[in-house]
């Protein structure tokens, strides 16, 4: 990663819809975040919806989204909803969160 794009990192919170929760939404995300170079979180919400932060390049960020709104084949993914956060530039890992 150029020096560059590490001084223009991004963060993003994301809710994402449908059928993702008990399809291996939240370890497939994982996956795509270290494939993805990208930094945070993800966890299952009570409401059956996953939610994450991620954060990286933008163009890292772009394709971790673009696999996201794909999700795993048993999945059905109806909606992804992200907006920009302030960045937090200590994550050392993405991991996984508690049910909220």
């Amino acid at each position: 990663m150029a020096l560059l794009e590490v001084l223009k990192l991004k963060r993003i919170h994301g809710i994402v819809s449908g059928r993702v929760q008990g399809v291996g939404f939240r370890y497939f995300t994982m996956h795509e975040a270290v494939n993805a170079d990208v930094k945070g979180w993800v966890r299952n919400r009570s409401d059956g919806t996953v939610e994450f932060e991620a954060e990286g390049t933008e163009s890292n960020l772009k394709a971790f989204t673009e696999k996201i709104k794909k999700g795993p084949k048993r999945s059905q993914v109806e909606n992804v909803v992200t907006y920009d956060i302030e960045p937090k530039k200590n994550e050392t890992k993405f991991r996984k969160r508690k049910t909220k």
